[in-house]
């Protein structure tokens, strides 16, 4: 069977064995190149207030952060989605 990439969909590459990180929702322990990364914009003020504080001219601040799930609690809450074998190389085909 064909390989779908070189990197076997890890980003480890030739750099030995990954370090290990917590899943965010479970705590389950996944390697770091296996593991899916979602960052959001979080501001600690109302959103409502922050509109208005904008518009009145002041800088609101907001912080980044960084979610890590498992595979499965990335599926589970929707942030991956599987997709069935005939349609995984769809995107290909598109262009």
């Amino acid at each position: 069977m064909a390989k779908k990439r070189k990197s076997g969909g890890r980003k480890k590459g030739s750099s030995g064995k990954s370090k290990n990180v917590q899943c965010s929702k479970c705590g389950r322990i996944v390697p770091s190149d296996k593991a899916k990364r979602r960052t959001k914009r979080v501001s600690s003020v109302d959103p409502q207030l922050a509109r208005e504080l904008r518009q009145g001219g002041s800088y609101v601040p907001s912080k980044i952060v960084t979610q890590i799930y498992c595979i499965s609690c990335a599926v589970h809450t929707g942030k991956v989605h599987i997709r069935q074998q005939s349609e995984r190389k769809s995107h290909l085909r598109r262009r």
